[in-house]
């Protein structure tokens, strides 16, 4: 019944920026937990960044200084501004919800490559 929506990934440069946006809705009750995971080819997915208690947490080390997440709490919103991107960000990026009552909820994901 949640239900979220990624929209904002692409084809880049290196030193480019691109802003990821994750809208939920639906049947949400309690939001926990919401923020970017990305997985590359390969790879294991690993958490971006996310927003816990109404805080920016969990940074991945590689993004910190390049990447902000944020959110609209009214709107059910998550944004992640990602800027100065490097090759290695090129991933598929998954927004996650977790409602304390519903669950873990993922998008569909949306695709950010970082090419010349």
């Amino acid at each position: 019944q949640v239900q979220l929506v990624e929209s904002g990934g692409g084809l880049v440069q290196p030193g480019g920026s691109l802003r990821l946006s994750c809208v939920a809705s639906g049947s949400i009750v309690s939001i926990a937990f919401m923020g970017w995971y990305r997985q590359a080819p390969g790879k294991q997915r690993e958490l971006v960044a996310g927003i816990r208690n109404g805080s920016p947490t969990n940074y991945l080390d590689s993004v910190k200084g390049r990447f902000t997440i944020s959110g609209d709490n009214a709107k059910n919103t998550v944004y992640l501004q990602m800027n100065n991107l490097k090759p290695e960000d090129t991933a598929v990026y998954s927004c996650n919800l977790v409602d304390r009552a519903r669950g873990n909820i993922w998008g569909q994901g949306t695709q950010v490559t970082v090419s010349s």
